[in-house]
């Protein structure tokens, strides 16, 4: 044989397996990938649907374990009716996960949460998406690549089990203190993966159409702002400390009340406690010492730390939508005693999700990070690209995140709800936070409404989550440490045994 021939024998051969490959894959894409949909196609065609045939990507939430169990997709339980979005946990992460619904243009769209911020990535716009092989091959290949654009499924961060645990907290919570709402954040503060986000009260994602109050399906921790209370005090403390304008050694003479600019400030007793180190400032939740703080500082360096690093007053990027900013406005006045509320937690609006983006800074080393909820898009061709999320800015020393996590590590151990969340063998560090609710038609503030705030992270110097946990307006107990102490210590404990976290003392 000659070498033509060998050549023209080899050209055929590749060609052959060439088409085999194609044929091979393309046979993958009908039958293992696209085989749901192309089934419910079929199932379409073979009756008279009363509605258009929704087509659309799934949701998953992400076990402990790396499984992935669905969150959204859709049912085959009518074919008369055509094919609905399907919840599998019914209420689970419901203001999270959002739904679908017609919007004004006779359209199935996402509304509200997840099915709302991805409603791109989700859709499937194109009645026939499978015409070319290489196109969607290497078309979705790039868009893996490149982490953009293209139709595919999302990998969330929640943990299911966990997302669960928080729920049930909740409603416990409710039940005993009866807020208007309630809520929580669970966070990997190194990354900001959100592992669990719920409010209460909630509702069945599949029977969305019975609530009559539409407002149940907002989400408050990312679209409203709340005056925090005491659960500022330790970035004060923080900006304090990474300035050089106190130390942990510091001390100041607390007389119980002053007067600024005709305003009078007091602790929360208004007892005088004379001389007294920076620990009890944040051990004994002191007005006064935060205040004082605030004055070392001075406005033009807290409005830096508060402003430009722990960057409150700005969206913090969450994909989630309707993401409001918080309200800031006192940072631009003249007068002393602003600076001094507002180092308390009173006279600034925050949203949760910027207030625990800023609080997980003082335990993850000093670094600012994005919190989020969605890990990876798998697309159409099945290839799973992983979201990328900016690295943590760093915003803090690391110096001071280990010496501010001290300070809140003795908190809980010797003050915190007269130290009954101290864990022998694990670090913790914590905060509670009491705000007065403003009165919008009066002024000034109400006198018996509150707002109840709570966060902390372990263990307390390489933290695995942080927990900031919310309720507005809870009845029965005028302070946070009264509500919220005992459910957050279950929280922790749950975490810990299901995480097999081991212990660091």
């Amino acid at each position: 044989m000659n070498a033509q021939f060998i050549t023209r024998v080899r050209v055929v051969t590749a060609l052959c397996v060439l088409v085999t490959i194609v044929i091979i894959g393309r046979l993958y894409l009908l039958q293992i990938i696209h085989g749901d949909e192309y089934a419910r196609r079929a199932d379409a065609q073979s009756v008279e649907l009363k509605n258009p045939l929704l087509n659309r990507g799934a949701i998953y939430f992400s076990a402990k374990d790396g499984a992935l169990l669905t969150a959204a997709t859709l049912s085959d339980l009518s074919t008369t009716t055509g094919h609905q979005r399907y919840y599998p946990g019914g209420s689970l992460a419901a203001q999270t996960l959002g739904f679908v619904a017609y919007n004004n243009d006779h359209e199935q769209k996402g509304r509200y949460g997840l099915e709302r911020y991805y409603e791109q990535t989700l859709a499937r716009t194109s009645t026939e998406s499978y015409s070319n092989f290489f196109v969607e091959l290497f078309g979705g290949l790039a868009s893996g690549l490149v982490g953009e654009g293209g139709q595919g499924d999302l990998i969330t961060t929640i943990e299911p089990a966990v997302q669960a645990e928080l729920e049930r907290t909740l409603a416990t919570y409710g039940t005993q203190w009866n807020p208007a709402f309630s809520g929580g954040i669970i966070m990997d503060p190194m990354n900001g993966e959100i592992v669990a986000m719920a409010l209460s009260p909630s509702f069945d994602l599949n029977t969305f159409n019975q609530p009559h109050d539409v407002r149940i399906f907002g989400n408050p921790l990312v679209e409203g702002a709340f005056e925090m209370g005491s659960i500022i005090k330790p970035l004060t403390m923080a900006a304090g400390l990474d300035s050089g304008s106190v130390t942990e050694a510091t001390t100041y003479n607390d007389t119980g009340c002053i007067e600024l600019e005709q305003k009078k400030i007091c602790n929360f007793d208004g007892k005088a406690r004379n001389t007294v180190p920076m620990q009890e400032v944040l051990s004994q939740s002191l007005n006064l010492g935060s205040a004082f703080v605030a004055s070392k500082i001075g406005p033009d360096i807290m409005r830096n730390y508060f402003l430009t690093r722990y960057k409150l007053g700005e969206e913090t990027g969450i994909d989630l939508p309707s993401e409001a900013h918080g309200l800031t406005g006192n940072f631009k006045s003249p007068r002393q005693v602003e600076y001094a509320t507002m180092a308390f937690g009173q006279g600034i609006s925050l949203t949760p999700v910027e207030t625990v983006r800023a609080l997980a800074s003082l335990g993850n080393g000093g670094l600012l990070v994005t919190p989020h909820l969605v890990r990876a898009i798998k697309y159409q061709n099945g290839v799973i690209a992983t979201k990328t999320w900016a690295e943590g800015e760093q915003i803090l020393k690391p110096e001071t995140s280990t010496a501010i996590s001290r300070m809140l590590t003795k908190v809980v151990d010797e003050a915190l709800a007269g130290g009954s969340l101290k864990m022998e063998h694990y670090s913790v560090a914590a905060k509670t936070g009491t705000a007065q609710v403003a009165d919008p038609v009066n002024g000034g503030y109400y006198t018996d409404r509150f707002l109840h705030s709570f966060f902390g992270y372990f263990p307390s110097f390489a933290p695995k989550f942080v927990v900031f946990l919310i309720a507005n307006e809870p009845t029965g107990a005028t302070f946070a440490s009264q509500t919220w102490a005992p459910p957050f210590g279950s929280l922790v404990k749950f975490l810990i045994n299901y995480y097999n976290i081991p212990p660091d003392r």
